[in-house]
């Protein structure tokens, strides 16, 4: 039984159009926004902390902030905070996607529009689940306060700016020369912290939904990972670091 006070009955419905629309997997036109600060890549440890770490690009190296993806421990609120986190982390991933959609390479464009339009969807099925499940929830995106009993929403508090943007790990715009180093680097990073949160999940979510999502975030990502040391093995890269995230391609990692 999920935590949160709602009718199983009513969330029935809902369940089904949510579990259709993943499956699927309708193509999204993204417009193109004038361009957030997307970030220079950087390194995430398995227990999902991301170190601070100097990107050697092949022309300048680019600083990025450290940051954690700890998503806090199980309880009332713990999908709440999931879907908060997450929804941020796929934001990130789209403003990092719009700025290499033009840069005339069918492959790199291909598979940004891939990411583009997989994570869009995923957030649109968060929000509905979060409107559904946590009627009551701050309309901000959340984490658990420093000692907040992780089974009330009184031990929220809303997340901080610094946070948002570290969760989205975006930082420095790059050049037009670097920009599909910088993306092809930056998103294998990215999703690498998608792989720590969706296992955090399955080790600590019991709701079907987001333990299904957790999967299949894990199944596409690790295939796009792949896809993006490919790609950047054609611009001559290929670095130690971007093998970092391999033990957490299993889906067996997390299994309770």
């Amino acid at each position: 039984m999920h935590p949160c006070p709602i009718r199983c009955s009513a969330l029935r419905p809902l369940a089904a159009l949510l579990a259709a629309a993943l499956a699927a997997g309708t193509t999204i036109a993204p417009a193109v926004a004038a361009p957030a600060r997307p970030g220079a890549p950087g390194q995430l440890n398995l227990e999902g902390q991301h170190d601070h770490h100097e990107h050697e690009s092949q022309e300048q190296p680019h600083d990025h902030a450290g940051h954690a993806h700890e998503l806090g421990p199980a309880g009332a609120t713990y999908d709440l905070r999931f879907i908060d986190a997450m929804v941020e982390h796929h934001t990130g991933a789209l403003r990092m996607s719009e700025l290499v959609l033009g840069t005339g390479s069918p492959a790199l464009g291909a598979l940004a529009r891939q990411i583009w339009n997989e994570q869009a969807r995923e957030i649109r099925a968060m929000r509905l689940w979060r409107r559904a499940w946590y009627p009551d929830a701050p309309v901000y995106p959340v984490v658990l306060s420093s000692g907040g009993d992780p089974d009330s929403l009184s031990g929220l508090r809303r997340m901080a700016a610094a946070e948002v943007e570290a969760m989205r790990m975006v930082a420095d715009l790059p050049t037009p020369q670097s920009r599909s180093v910088w993306f092809l680097e930056g998103m294998l990073f990215h999703h690498g912290g998608a792989l720590v949160m969706a296992h955090d999940a399955l080790a600590k979510s019991s709701n079907a939904s987001v333990r299904r999502l957790s999967r299949q975030i894990i199944v596409a990502q690790r295939a796009e990972i792949i896809a993006l040391r490919r790609l950047l093995q054609l611009e001559g890269l290929d670095k130690p670091a971007y093998h970092q995230f391999d033990a957490l391609f299993s889906l067996r990692a997390s299994a309770p």
